[in-house]
């Protein structure tokens, strides 16, 4: 199951300018996930947003402080670093970028074309921004993603939870994923996901919003005997 790819860890840096709903929780899914990517030989990627320190490069409307400097993400700053807890070794490789997309102007896709990726594991923050950006591109560039549900998030569960029913809805090489099944996928083990077999699967009306969460979640559940 291994071959051919590689993981992204997105933004999970110490900017803390947005409250983010489990983060904590998060954190430590991705800390799980980092340390069996690299356990399975698999290549272990970070994004970071960085924005040029004088504002130069940022898009219309983008928030800037009183001197006309990036209001977060600024190089140069503390906040630009990846969480300490989830610091890259050697070996992982970080991907600088300045917009939502992690194929923006990073070189991401010419380096997981030179490895041989065809298959990109994604989680991190936030889902309905970066990781939803980075997601549909990943799929227009052709290739096959592994999100992991419980890894992502953002402001608010609602936020979460409806960028990744746009997903599920419409990258059709996708696969969802828990932390935990995900690891049982790495190490080869049976283990529980979910895949579109047909457009729009998840498709609601903002009064049942809640019920399709329920749905999907109950969709990532192993259906297997207790062990």
């Amino acid at each position: 199951m291994n071959a051919s790819r590689a993981h992204l860890l997105i933004d999970l840096q110490q900017e803390d300018g947005f409250p983010l709903h489990g983060f904590d929780e998060v954190i430590r899914n991705n800390i799980a996930l980092a340390d069996a990517v690299r356990a399975a030989g698999i290549p272990l990627l970070y994004s970071r947003h960085v924005n040029a320190a004088d504002g130069s490069d940022l898009p219309p409307g983008e928030p800037r402080d009183g001197e006309g400097r990036p209001a977060s993400y600024r190089a140069g700053s503390r906040q630009v670093e990846i969480l300490q807890c989830l610091a890259p070794r050697a070996g992982d490789q970080v991907f600088d970028k300045p917009r939502y997309s992690c194929f923006h102007r990073s070189g991401l896709d010419a380096r997981l074309k030179h490895l041989g990726v065809t298959r990109l594991g994604v989680s991190g923050v936030l889902t309905d921004a970066c990781v939803l950006a980075t997601v549909l591109d990943a799929f227009a560039l052709g290739y096959r993603v592994d999100l992991v549900v419980d890894a992502c998030t953002s402001t608010t569960a609602a936020a979460h939870y409806s960028a990744t029913l746009i997903m599920a809805n419409w990258v059709y090489a996708i696969e969802l994923f828990g932390t935990s099944e995900y690891l049982r996928a790495l190490r080869g083990e049976p283990h529980a996901s979910w895949r579109p077999t047909e457009p729009d699967q998840f498709a609601h009306v903002p009064e049942t919003l809640p019920q399709t969460i329920a749905r999907l979640e109950a969709a990532l559940q192993p259906q297997r005997p207790q062990e």
